[in-house]
């Protein structure tokens, strides 16, 4: 069998859970398992987060094997929904869609069932992606009252810059002018905002990558947070290269020796899900001692410096990110994000669970 093997660490869920209700103690909370639990498995992030007061996804289907496996939690679809003919579904399964435009009020007003929606009316406080804005929420607000469909409205928005600088006051001021003494409950504080800024805790947070042991920022790393990784990466080498000064390796030698060297491969490539565009120098563990890869990687497996580690050689254990390397760093080395690192694990990788 491959040796390419993700370990989903359950525990590490009902932890970072734990950090979740520390910094918000009075709010309840939706957790953020849209695009298969950002790569972890929908259904086994949901059993391991059984806890949390509500799931939230992004797709219809989601939503509904969420149902079918039992979970009596509130269900809520991001994006809402897009046509007419989902909504008996939605009904059917009790899903709770957030309304970010008219033509949704529009397709709830002409529905003749007799479920009764609980919604997220979505307020666009300056993200500019979904949402109504300032002119267009009075006539959303009022229409949603207005439906007898629709049991009840939670208002919502999400940040742009929780994680950066500019940082979330900008937003909650045109979020307070918009909503003025609207007593709704309010959702509105994703993960950075959950640890960085308490005034936006409201009656609900939305915690995402916190969840799976990542760290929303680029300057803090998962220790820092108090978070754990729920996923970890990993390989074996499966053959061990002896390398004289001057040769090269992998797709169009990108890594030269200077001196003699070992170079080891690993079993694991970006038809697996590690980045192709992570260089040279991005860190790696070899039976738990810091290295890094060498080269370019290939769609089944990649490069590791073996200098100063004598005694690692084919089946040696390989950390590509997880326990002991977390994978904001590696993300950090290869030019992208940790969301993206995880979300782009792919199905042929096997899953354990411990």
């Amino acid at each position: 069998m491959r040796p390419t093997l993700v370990t989903l660490h359950t525990a590490a869920f009902a932890h970072n859970l734990a950090v979740v209700r520390s910094h918000a103690p009075h709010s309840k909370v939706m957790a953020v398992i849209k695009a298969n639990a950002y790569g972890h498995g929908l259904l086994r992030a949901a059993r391991a987060l059984h806890d949390a007061d509500a799931y939230a996804v992004l797709e219809l289907d989601a939503g509904v094997r969420l149902r079918d496996a039992g979970f009596q939690q509130p269900i809520v679809l991001l994006e809402g929904f897009f046509e007419a003919r989902e909504l008996p579904v939605l009904a059917g399964h009790r899903l709770t869609p957030v309304i970010h435009q008219r033509e949704q009020l529009e397709m709830l007003a002409d529905w003749r069932g007799q479920h009764r929606f609980d919604v997220l009316l979505k307020l666009n406080s300056g993200m500019n992606r979904l949402g109504f804005d300032a002119a267009a929420f009075p006539a959303a607000l009022q229409a949603a009252r207005d439906n007898p469909r629709i049991a009840s409205i939670m208002l919502m928005t999400h940040f742009a810059d929780a994680d950066d600088g500019r940082g979330v006051d900008w937003q909650m001021q045109r979020f307070a002018k918009m909503v003025q003494s609207d007593e709704l409950p309010r959702t509105l504080a994703n993960s950075a905002a959950i640890l960085r800024y308490p005034h936006t805790h409201a009656d609900w947070v939305r915690p995402g990558i916190m969840l799976y042991g990542a760290s929303p920022f680029a300057e803090q790393c998962t220790a820092q947070l108090g978070l754990r990784p729920a996923m970890t990466l990993s390989s074996r080498i499966i053959a061990v290269q002896e390398l004289q000064p001057g040769e090269r390796i992998g797709y169009g030698g990108l890594f030269v020796a200077e001196q003699a060297m070992r170079v080891g491969i690993v079993a694991c490539g970006y038809a697996d899900g590690y980045p192709r565009h992570a260089p040279g120098g991005t860190p790696v563990l070899v039976e738990g001692r810091r290295t890094q890869i060498l080269g370019r990687v290939s769609m089944d497996m990649l490069y590791v410096d073996l200098c100063g580690l004598p005694k690692a050689g084919v089946g040696s254990a390989v950390t590509l990110w997880g326990e002991g390397l977390s994978v904001e760093e590696v993300a950090h080395a290869a030019g992208t994000i940790s969301y993206e690192l995880l979300c782009a694990v792919t199905p042929r990788v096997a899953v354990a669970e411990e």
